[in-house]
C-alpha cells in the first residue's frame, strides 16, 4: 500500500530537516511525502528543495492556518493511507511506517494509532512526557482524551467520505475529526501497542490559559455537534488526569 505523509510548515527551518530526515530513514519504500508551507521567510523552503528527493510534492502559499493547510496536503495526496507529521516532530525508528502498514492487515481496520513521546527541545532523547493511546475508548471523548493525533492514519477514502478538517476551530479540528471519524460514523480502529513518534513539548495546543479556554470551548462544540453528550466540568476534570503522565516517566 501507498502512504502519504503530510507535513504543515510555516517558519520550520529549526526543526524541519529533522522531520525530513526522519521520513528518509523509513525501511518502507512507498511513501509519498507531501509538505505544505505557508510561505515561510526563514529558510524553510531552501531545506524542502535540498531534501535529495525525499518529498515528494510540495506546495508554499498563505493559508488560512494550520488545518487548511492539512486540507490541502490531503487534497493533493494519492495513497491509499494518509497521516500527519508536524514540522517538529520525527520518526525516531526507522519502521514506524511500516508498522502502520502492517496494522491495516486486517482488512476491517480502517484507522490506526498508537503512542507518542513528548521530548524536550534542548535534549531530544529526554522524554518529559509520555502519552500513551492504549486506555482509548470511545468513552473518552467526553471527557476531551482522544488518540494521540500525530500517530492516526486512515485511509484516504474515509476522508473524501466524511470529510476534511473543519477550518472553523482554531485548535481542536483534530479532536472533531477524530470524534467524527470514530464516534459518528463508528469507523473500526486499531491500537498498535508502540510509541511510533517523538514531539518537541510545545506547539498550538501548549496550555495557556487563553488555549485551554478556547481548547474547552471547541471540544464541547465538537462532540455536540457529533450527538456526544458531556459538559464543561467533565471536560476540565482531564486536566488532573494527565498529570499521571508526567510521574513517573517509566517508559
Amino acid at each position: 500500500m501507498k502512504v502519504s505523509l503530510i507535513t504543515v510548515t510555516y517558519n520550520s527551518a529549526a526543526t524541519l530537516s529533522d522531520t525530513i530526515e526522519s521520513v528518509a530513514a523509513q525501511d518502507y519504500s512507498n511513501i509519498e511525502y507531501i509538505i505544505i508551507d505557508g510561505n515561510s521567510k526563514d529558510g524553510t523552503q531552501d531545506i524542502i528543495r535540498s531534501s535529495n528527493g525525499t518529498v515528494s510534492k510540495f506546495l508554499s502559499e498563505p493559508d488560512r492556518g494550520l488545518y487548511d493547510a492539512m486540507n490541502k496536503g490531503i487534497k493533493m495526496a494519492t495513497g491509499d493511507i494518509v497521516g500527519i507529521i508536524n514540522s517538529d516532530d520525527f520518526y525516531h525508528r526507522k519502521d514506524a511506517i511500516s508498522r502502520v502498514v502492517e496494522g491495516f492487515s486486517d482488512p476491517e481496520t480502517e484507522c490506526v494509532f498508537a503512542d507518542i513521546r513528548f521530548v524536550s527541545p534542548d535534549d531530544l532523547d529526554k522524554t518529559v512526557r509520555y502519552y500513551s493511546s492504549k486506555r482509548f475508548n470511545l468513552g473518552a471523548f467526553s471527557w476531551g482524551f482522544m488518540p494521540a493525533h500525530p500517530t492516526f492514519f486512515t485511509y484516504r477514502r474515509n476522508f473524501e467520505k466524511y470529510g476534511v478538517y473543519k477550518t472553523d476551530y482554531k485548535i481542536a479540528a483534530d479532536f472533531e475529526l477524530l470524534v467524527r471519524f470514530l464516534y459518528r460514523h463508528h469507523l473500526p480502529y486499531r491500537y498498535l501497542d508502540f510509541d511510533l513518534m517523538k514531539m518537541r513539548l510545545g506547539g498550538v495546543s501548549t496550555a495557556s490559559l487563553k488555549s485551554t479556554w478556547i481548547i474547552n470551548q471547541e471540544d464541547l462544540k465538537a462532540c455536540r455537534e457529533n450527538g456526544l453528550k458531556t459538559n464543561y466540568i467533565r471536560l476540565y476534570s482531564r486536566y488532573f488526569r494527565k498529570l499521571l503522565e508526567y510521574i513517573p516517566l517509566l517508559h
